[in-house]
């Protein structure tokens, strides 16, 4: 199949709570004509289902639900399961450049500090930080212990970007998809794609 997807992003969603964050994110990036290697846990399924109203088919019918439910281009969303260790993600000599973890557990950015990849969420981030690869992750959790300050900072120490889906309010938000749109915008200026869903500060 001809590549006519100008760049790729990893979007993992894990179990933290947020999941309109990622759901969000994958939107806005089918919409700027973005690939997307989509990975999500099992936790992020409840999640997903606890918080919105989509109920996420089975793996083998998820990526086409996927594709019709965000109006993606055939191709453009592209899903990898948990042990799906032959994937382009798995491996440095063919990840994309870019990966965002959203929400992220703090389970999973445990993992990851401590190089212990159980799974292809963990493995992808793994090898985006060997690779010295753009890591974006947006932990949603509170209040936070100093297990989780220390398991963040140690991230940050190795070039990973920590943005905690904390929205601000200076943009005088009117519904919570605003409060979703403000933390998902900065992810975007993260990631170098434009984005109109956030005015810039004195404009």
């Amino acid at each position: 199949m001809a590549d006519d997807f100008h760049r790729t992003v990893t979007l993992a969603m894990t179990g933290a709570s947020g999941a309109a964050y990622g759901l969000r994110l994958l939107d806005c990036l089918v919409q700027a004509g973005v690939r997307v290697y989509f990975l999500v846990s099992s936790a992020a399924r409840i999640v997903v289902e606890t918080e919105t109203e989509l109920e996420l088919p089975a793996d083998d019918r998820l990526e086409q639900f996927l594709i019709a439910n965000f109006d993606a281009d055939p191709g453009q969303i592209q899903l990898f399961t948990r042990d799906d260790w032959f994937s382009p993600v798995a491996s440095g000599s063919a990840s994309p450049s870019s990966m965002v973890i959203c929400p992220a557990s703090g389970g999973c950015i445990a993992a990851i500090a401590n190089g212990a990849s159980n799974n292809l969420i963990e493995r992808a981030a793994d090898v985006a930080i060997k690779e010295r690869r753009q890591l974006i992750v947006v932990p949603r959790e509170t209040p936070v212990s100093a297990i989780h300050l220390e398991n963040q900072l140690k991230l940050a120490r190795l070039g990973v970007t920590i943005l905690p889906a904390s929205p601000g309010f200076y943009q005088s938000p009117q519904t919570v998809f605003d409060l979703v749109d403000f933390i998902v915008a900065r992810i975007l200026d993260q990631l170098g794609i434009e984005q109109t869903l956030l005015p810039r500060w004195g404009e």
